[in-house]
């Protein structure tokens, strides 16, 4: 890749040691003549990122999903650090941060291009997200019956909890927590996944990168929650429409040369692996 040449900070000052972690990579940027700009403010508001060669998250996944959507709409890759929990998506710790920072801005590093999800409500503008679409009752946790439809062509009738509507890369977030399947990142497709469905048989089921889905609020005087990556949220009525497919746009995600996926797998959700070695 390219030298950084002009870098922007997006900084949770509520995770611990994130500030100062800022600090110093901030002086590490400024000692190489980066221009630079920083912001505690997340999401991001419209056109922060333009003209940046890159954007450094520090926090955790849910600071990063702050970001998302200016970084793919200005296709400006961002570079996660890690100061949350798991951290899928903000893969890098601070000691590799603080380690590997010159050659990340010497251009030494690869993009990951994550798909997203499109969301319309009733038709209106469309929305971004890159980890998951959550669809449930707006007020309470009461049952809901939603109707989906694939390509126009009837799916079946979900009386449950809501549906969740995955990219590969938010496969390992809400969606595993519910029970659905992990989805290598570079697998253009959608996982839907009912949230307590009072029917056993209902499962995930994996759609490819083409569908245009569409779910129908049948419950009678219920409205619906549309919840994305959660952030955004917006209201959709009975019988209006909520229609989910795999957006044009796509994330740049910058990992380390040697990024390996199944490594952070083991690592965060703490597989064995390497069993084979030790017997």
């Amino acid at each position: 890749m390219k030298p950084i040449r002009s870098l922007a900070f997006v900084i949770n000052a509520e995770k611990a040691g994130a500030v100062g972690l800022g600090r110093e990579l901030v002086s590490l940027a400024r000692a190489k003549g980066v221009r630079l700009k920083q912001t505690t403010r997340y999401p991001l508001p419209r056109g922060y990122l333009h003209g940046c060669d890159a954007c450094c998250v520090i926090g955790g996944d849910g600071t990063l999903l702050g970001v998302v959507r200016e970084a793919a709409l200005e296709e400006v890759p961002l570079i996660g650090v890690n100061r949350g929990s798991l951290g899928f998506l903000t893969t890098f710790s601070p000691e590799e941060a603080r380690s590997e920072f010159e050659s990340l801005l010497e251009g030494s590093f690869h993009i990951d291009q994550r798909a997203m999800l499109e969301c319309r409500v009733a038709g209106g503008r469309p929305n971004l997200a890159l980890n998951d679409v959550l669809i449930k009752d707006e007020v309470t946790s009461r049952l809901v019956l939603l109707e989906v439809s694939a390509d126009r062509e009837l799916v079946t009738d979900y009386l449950c909890d809501g549906l969740i509507f995955s990219t590969a890369t938010g496969s390992t977030a809400y969606n595993l927590s519910a029970g659905g399947p992990i989805v290598h990142p570079r697998a253009d497709v959608i996982a839907m996944t009912p949230i307590c469905p009072h029917t056993l048989t209902n499962r995930s089921i994996i759609f490819r990168d083409t569908v245009k889905l569409r779910v129908l609020n049948r419950s009678k005087g219920a409205r619906l929650l549309v919840g994305m990556d959660g952030h955004g949220e917006l209201k959709a009525a009975s019988n209006e429409p909520v229609d989910i497919s795999i957006s044009r746009l796509r994330l740049p995600l910058a990992q380390r040369k040697g990024y390996s996926h199944f490594a952070v797998m083991r690592t965060k959700l703490k597989w064995s692996g390497g069993v084979a070695e030790r017997i």
